[in-house]
C-alpha cells in the first residue's frame, strides 16, 4: 500500500522541522538511542510499538505508522514494515496490514491498533501477526481489550486481517484452585462492575475475580508480544484482568488461535508492555508497570519454565543516572535473539510522544549479563560487536 499524498507532505514536514543535516552520506554504523532514525530515504522510521522477524537472512521491523498530534494515538494507517541485513540501515517496506476504509471491519480507520508481532510457522509456510486491538469509539478508549490476527505468504506482507478475539473463552487458568474455577456469582459481578477499574494499581483491586469474569467472553489482552520456544511452541503474553495481571498462553500449531492452556502470572502485579527472552534454559521477562503514557521502572523476572512459578528479580536498568527508574524515558516492546550469537540479545524499547505520535522515538540498548540476571545498560552510541 502506498502513502497518500497528504501522508508524504505530513512525513516531509515532520523532517524538516529537525535539523538534518547530521543524516549521513553514507551507511549507519552504529546505534543512537533516541535519536531521530532514518530509513534510506532519509525518513525517519515510523514503526513504533515494535516486533522484529529474522527470516531468510532478513530482519523484518514492524510496527504502528503513527500520524501527528493527538490523532496518531489511533491508527489511520496500519502496520508499517522495514527491512535489513545489518539491523542499522533500513528500507521501507511498505505497509505490511492497512487499515479498513469499511465502518464494519474490526479494523476500521481510527480503531487502536498496537504492538504488532510476527512469527514464521515453518508447518504451514504461513506469517501470522498477532496486535492489540481497540475497535473504534468516539474517544481512546481500552474498553474493548481485545487481540487481532492477521496472516500473510511474505514476509513483509500484504497481510490479510482473519478475526478479533478475547483469547481462552470458556477455558479456566492452568495455575489456579479447582475451588476458584467458577464463574462469578450475580453478587461478586456487581461487586467487580462498581469498582470501575481503571488499568492502574489500586489497593482494592480483586486478585481472584477478572478471569472468572471473562470466563465465558474470553480474557481481556491488552499490552502483547509473541514468543518461539525452542521446541518450535508459540505463545501470546498480554496484559489482562484489567492490566492487574500477565496471562502467559500457549497458541495453536498453525499459530492462528489460542491452544486453550495458559496461566495467569503476578496476579494483582500490575505488568504491561511484556517482552521475552530465553538464555541458557532460563526464562526472562521484561515488563514494565502501568502508569498510562508515562515511562516508569522497568521489571525483569525469571522462570525455569515458561508456565512459571515466576520470581520478579527487580528494576534491570544500569548507567544513565536518575534515567533508570524510567527505562531511559522509554517502555519495553522486544528482546530480539542475535542470530548466530547465542548470549547476544538486544532490547527494543519506544519513547512515546502521546501529544505528537509521529516523534515517537526508539530505544535500542544492549543486554549485558550480570550474576545470570540480564540487564539493559544505557550507551550515547554503541555498535552491535558489544553484544555478547
Amino acid at each position: 500500500m502506498e502513502s497518500t499524498p497528504g501522508e508524504r507532505e505530513s512525513l516531509a514536514n515532520l523532517l524538516a522541522s529537525y535539523r538534518v543535516d547530521f543524516l549521513p552520506m553514507q551507511r549507519l554504523d552504529h546505534f543512537e538511542p533516541g535519536a531521530i532514525w532514518p530509513d534510506e530515504n532519509r525518513v525517519p522510521i515510523n514503526a513504533h510499538g515494535a516486533g522484529l522477524l529474522h527470516h531468510a537472512e532478513t530482519f523484518y521491523w514492524f510496527g504502528e505508522h503513527k500520524i501527528e498530534g493527538r490523532a496518531g494515538n489511533k491508527a489511520h494507517v496500519g502496520v508499517h514494515v522495514y527491512a535489513s541485513e545489518d539491523l542499522y540501515n533500513w528500507r521501507d517496506s511498505g505497509i505490511a496490514l492497512a487499515v479498513s476504509d469499511d465502518p464494519q471491519s474490526d479494523i476500521t480507520r481510527e480503531c487502536i491498533l498496537e504492538r504488532p508481532k510476527v512469527l514464521f510457522n515453518a508447518k504451514t509456510g504461513k506469517f501470522v501477526m498477532w496486535f492489540h486491538l481497540e475497535p473504534k469509539t468516539k474517544e481512546v478508549s481500552y474498553a474493548g481489550a481485545k487481540t487481532g490476527i492477521a496472516v500473510a505468504d511474505a514476509p513483509a506482507g500484504p497481510y490479510r486481517f482473519l478475526r478479533s478475539l478475547r483469547p481462552n473463552a470458556g477455558v479456566w487458568p492452568k495455575n489456579v484452585p479447582e475451588e476458584s474455577k467458577k464463574p462469578l456469582s450475580p453478587e461478586e459481578l456487581a461487586q467487580v462492575t462498581a469498582l470501575n477499574l481503571p488499568g492502574g494499581p489500586l489497593p482494592y483491586y480483586p486478585k481472584q475475580l477478572g478471569f472468572r469474569r471473562d470466563f465465558e467472553g474470553g480474557q481481556m489482552s491488552r499490552d502483547m508480544t509473541l514468543f518461539l520456544d525452542d521446541d518450535g511452541t508459540a505463545y501470546h503474553l498480554h496484559a489482562s484482568e484489567d492490566n492487574g495481571t500477565l496471562h502467559i498462553s500457549k497458541l495453536s500449531d498453525d499459530f492462528l488461535s489460542p491452544a486453550g492452556e495458559y496461566v495467569r502470572a503476578f496476579p494483582g502485579g500490575f505488568h504491561e508492555a511484556p517482552a521475552l527472552m530465553k538464555w541458557r534454559g532460563r526464562y526472562f521477562l521484561f515488563t514494565s508497570g502501568c502508569t498510562g503514557w508515562a515511562p516508569n521502572s522497568a521489571r525483569v523476572s525469571v522462570a525455569d519454565s515458561i508456565w512459571g512459578p515466576w520470581e520478579e528479580l527487580g528494576n534491570p536498568c544500569i548507567g544513565g543516572g536518575k534515567a533508570i527508574s524510567t527505562t531511559f524515558d522509554s517502555q519495553s516492546t522486544y528482546i530480539l535473539p542475535i542470530p548466530g550469537k547465542p548470549d547476544a540479545f538486544l532490547f527494543l524499547a519506544d519513547r512515546w510522544c502521546p501529544d505528537n505520535a509521529i516523534d515517537g522515538r526508539y530505544v535500542w540498548l544492549p543486554i549485558r549479563f550480570r550474576h545470570g540476571t540480564p540487564m539493559i545498560e544505557w550507551l550515547d552510541a554503541w555498535k552491535l560487536e558489544e553484544l555478547g
